[in-house]
């Protein structure tokens, strides 16, 4: 029993942990759907412990029907929530704090009811100690398994999957162990037996459930799809060409990225004249080196990418590959995988050029890749007459967070030079440019851009009154006032 208690606990808290993962890719703001999720999960857990006083006889018989019903709901929880959100994306959030709510009350029950079962044969100061010890144990063992091999293997489906498998395990210990004191056993083992097989056929399907949500939420077809530790990776590929989606979010189309990548890349290359070191931070997908590697004067690109699955998907995969010109195997291109504002803090080089591809600031990991401390650090790896340009969402829908990261980069003394330009599959979308220098028209640009030519630059630095300047606070490190603003402009959009 005391080994069912360290797993009980393990399940527990995977069933918490995937409902606010989930909870973070659907809804953004990590720190908000992690708070929230874990709240309401506690005070579940405390109804639960409290609804266990007025559970008297029988205990192991309702110990066993607990473990089912945690084993089916907990271990469903991660599948149900991927099919409502590409099915009923209205109901996600009801039927999130729904399940939270009723697997948090279930697995509050399990400890007390455990703790009164043992305590027919062991003392009350050892009981409390032992079953405590290991249901911290359990909690330990999955906090670092579940990011670090759990998610990064199995995916959230399979995680939820396995772990209600290992409750329906203790459901059947619990069977063997009471026995002769289960007045039904019968119907108790045909239970057992069905959850399990219910939640085998599952696991054994669960790549069929995730095609089925994507399926029906991207509507195109996928052609590949990833699940890293920092992200959801798909790829699909409809009439207009493939689209790139990280968590659900649009990052680019093919019919239009180049419009994008062009406006995002070349005002700052072409404006420098013949730069030599480049590096691009973010942009595993290779379309911005792609642009880069256009000028002749380039004779080193770095590419820094958080997660080693785009650049190799992007490297490898022939179709996507071709997107990108094949520039990930460009001999100028080194490709390091880490966290940007690590590697800015330890590089010590000097960039001509530095483009700043991140995606938008949903939550507070991202976030902080556009706070004063990361401009004042990209300030220190700019070259005397470089420049750095940064991808900067919507002026038109998100203007105040637009503006924010303006006033930010200004904070740290570095002249911005914003600008936009429309993309079809994103609407209005904005850049900054930031150096030392005030940035000046260039004489010329690449031969063959398909959107971008010199008659077009200058306007795309004029805001018209709609996307004008207005009043923004400088977003630090310690508030990352700028989650909270995106949020709520672009919650709007949604609503």
């Amino acid at each position: 029993m005391l080994a069912s208690v360290f797993v009980v606990a393990a399940c527990g808290l995977v069933y918490e942990l995937a409902a606010a993962a989930l909870a973070s890719y659907v809804l953004g703001d990590s720190v908000l759907q992690f708070s929230t999720i874990i709240g309401a999960y506690l005070f579940a857990m405390g109804v639960g412990s409290y609804l266990s006083r007025f559970f008297d006889r029988q205990l192991p018989a309702h110990f066993l029907r607990i473990e089912l019903l945690v084993a089916l709901i907990g271990g469903a929880l991660p599948a149900l929530l991927f099919i409502a959100n590409a099915w009923a994306p209205g109901a996600f959030r009801l039927l999130l704090y729904g399940l939270v709510l009723v697997v948090g009350t279930l697995v509050g029950l399990e400890i007390p009811l455990v703790m009164r079962i043992l305590k027919r044969n062991v003392a009350l100061r050892d009981l409390v100690s032992q079953v405590l010890t290991f249901d911290y144990l359990g909690a330990l063992a999955v906090s670092v398994a579940f990011p670090l091999v759990l998610v990064p293997q199995l995916g959230l489906i399979r995680t939820g999957l396995l772990f209600g498998l290992m409750n329906a395990a203790v459901a059947l210990w619990a069977l063997w162990l009471f026995r002769h004191e289960l007045r039904q056993w019968r119907a108790h083992a045909a239970a057992c037996v069905g959850v399990l097989a219910l939640l085998g056929a599952g696991f054994a399907g669960a790549d069929h459930i995730t095609t089925l949500a994507e399926d029906r939420f991207y509507q195109d077809r996928i052609v590949a799809s990833e699940r890293s530790p920092w992200q959801r990776i798909v790829v699909t590929q409809g009439r207009n060409g493939h689209r790139l989606f990280l968590n659900g979010n649009l990052q680019f189309a093919q019919r239009d990225e180049y419009r994008y990548h062009e406006a995002l890349v070349h005002p700052a290359m072409a404006a420098h004249g013949a730069p030599k070191k480049v590096a691009v931070l973010g942009g595993g997908d290779g379309l911005a080196v792609r642009e880069v590697l256009k000028y002749p004067s380039v004779q080193s690109v770095t590419l820094v990418e958080l997660d080693p699955a785009m650049t190799r998907l992007f490297a490898q995969q022939p179709a996507l590959a071709q997107l990108n010109a094949n520039a990930l195997a460009s001999p100028k291109v080194s490709i390091v995988n880490t966290d940007a504002f690590k590697w800015l803090e330890h590089d010590k080089g000097s960039y001509d050029v530095i483009v700043v591809d991140f995606p938008d600031p949903t939550n507070f990991a991202i976030g902080k890749l556009y706070t004063n401390s990361f401009y004042a650090l990209l300030d220190q790896r700019l070259s005397a007459g470089g420049y750095a340009v940064v991808q900067t969402t919507s002026p038109l829908v998100a203007r105040k967070s637009f503006w924010t990261v303006v006033t930010t980069i200004e904070s740290v003394g570095l002249r911005a030079a914003p600008y936009h330009a429309h993309v079809p599959s994103f609407g209005e979308w904005g850049f900054v440019l930031a150096s030392r220098r005030p940035w000046r028209m260039p004489d010329a640009l690449p031969a063959g851009l398909r959107f971008l030519d010199l008659p077009a630059l200058a306007p795309m630095f004029d805001f018209p009154r709609d996307m004008a300047r207005v009043p923004a606070d400088v977003n630090r490190l310690s508030n990352q006032a700028l989650v909270t603003t995106y949020e709520r402009e672009w919650g709007k959009v949604h609503e």
